[in-house]
């Protein structure tokens, strides 16, 4: 089934921050944690964090439209992180940690700005939106103890502090949008 059904692709820090979050969300049926947008075939996590690749810390969305839309899910991600530090989100510093939307269709990219220049009109923000808008590209999953990571490790130091409060803004901020 989930072959028929969208999927975008974005990063907003760590992949173990955007996976919590997302995994609650109605209507999204699958969440991968991986890489993407970079120039080396395969990367393994260890190359990514050197910074030489190119490629970002990404989740792949897989939902169905039907339960949540693309702009819903645009919505959460701009709420869970900050989209105007440009390679860096909190103390996780260097380009695979960048704010970036990874389209696969002209409507998802269209939708995208959008948003971002809503909000930007809107002055949401303290600063200009940094957030890249590009067409998926090089996309390799992540090892496999990066999936569902912080379910399996909630309260691993990092789990704790950094993913738990931003699964608690989801639950306060969207509570009808959860599982």
């Amino acid at each position: 089934m989930t072959d028929s059904l969208p999927m975008i692709t974005l990063g907003g820090g760590c992949f173990w921050c955007t996976e919590a979050v997302f995994v609650r969300v109605r209507g999204v049926v699958d969440v991968q944690s991986g890489y993407s947008n970079g120039q080396v075939q395969r990367p393994s996590y260890e190359q990514v964090c050197t910074g030489t690749t190119g490629h970002n810390e990404v989740v792949r969305l897989t939902y169905d439209p039907a339960q949540v839309s693309l702009r819903q899910l645009l919505e959460i991600f701009f709420t869970i992180h900050d989209p105007t530090t440009l390679n860096r989100q909190g103390n996780d510093v260097g380009t695979q940690y960048r704010s970036a939307i990874y389209f696969s269709t002209p409507e998802q990219k269209l939708e995208a700005e959008l948003l971002i220049a809503e909000l930007e009109q809107a002055a949401v923000f303290h600063g200009p939106i940094v957030t890249e808008v590009l067409p998926l590209a090089n996309y390799w999953p992540a090892e496999d103890y990066h999936q569902d990571y912080y379910e399996q490790h909630p309260n691993q130091g990092y789990c704790a502090f950094v993913v738990g409060p931003k699964v608690a803004k989801l639950r306060q901020t969207f509570a009808a949008l959860l599982k």
